[in-house]
């Protein structure tokens, strides 16, 4: 399995989510390495449970999904393993995301439980994007103006008016 360094993935797209209880929001974003290796990451949680923000290899959810039983409903216990040693709620965060990107849909007669749906057109859009060398880092975004911001002071000029500076 894959373990990307954070600084060596471009950000394609950040969003939010339910959770799969419906408990809290989930943010999360798909990326992309150098090599156009397709990634996906949790990076926050309304809901207070712990999970991890590593970057997973969207290959490496699709051998383990591959590995379950045919005609198996799909739940986050199939994940697992690609998160071993960590939080156990990233498997079912990772599906909430899922679920939302319109890879896997609730079954209607079984709890919690999900099928895969046709990932073509996912596939296609996150190759758009790849190649598009647009960058939506919306963390990194946020740094920046909150860096701009603390750069700011504010001076008394000699009229008694407030005056602010850049510090250079």
């Amino acid at each position: 399995m894959k373990k990307p360094s954070s600084e060596n993935i471009r950000v394609l797209k950040t969003d939010t989510c339910p959770t799969i209880s419906n408990k809290g929001k989930l943010t999360y974003q798909l990326g992309c390495s150098p090599k156009e290796e397709l990634f996906i990451r949790v990076t926050d949680n309304t809901g207070g449970g712990f999970f991890s923000n590593e970057w997973i290899a969207w290959n490496d959810i699709q051998v383990t999904l591959k590995k379950r039983p045919k005609h198996t409903p799909l739940t986050s216990v199939f994940l697992i393993p690609l998160f071993s040693g960590k939080s156990s709620n990233t498997s079912a965060f990772v599906l909430a995301a899922m679920r939302d990107l319109n890879l896997v849909q609730p079954m209607k007669d079984k709890k919690r439980c999900h099928e895969l749906l046709d990932t073509k057109m996912f596939l296609e859009e996150m190759k758009d994007m790849m190649s598009s060398n647009v960058s939506r880092n919306v963390a990194k975004k946020r740094a920046a103006v909150k860096k701009a911001a603390t750069n700011k002071v504010t001076k008394k000029t000699s009229s008694r008016k407030k005056k602010t500076v850049t510090k250079k």
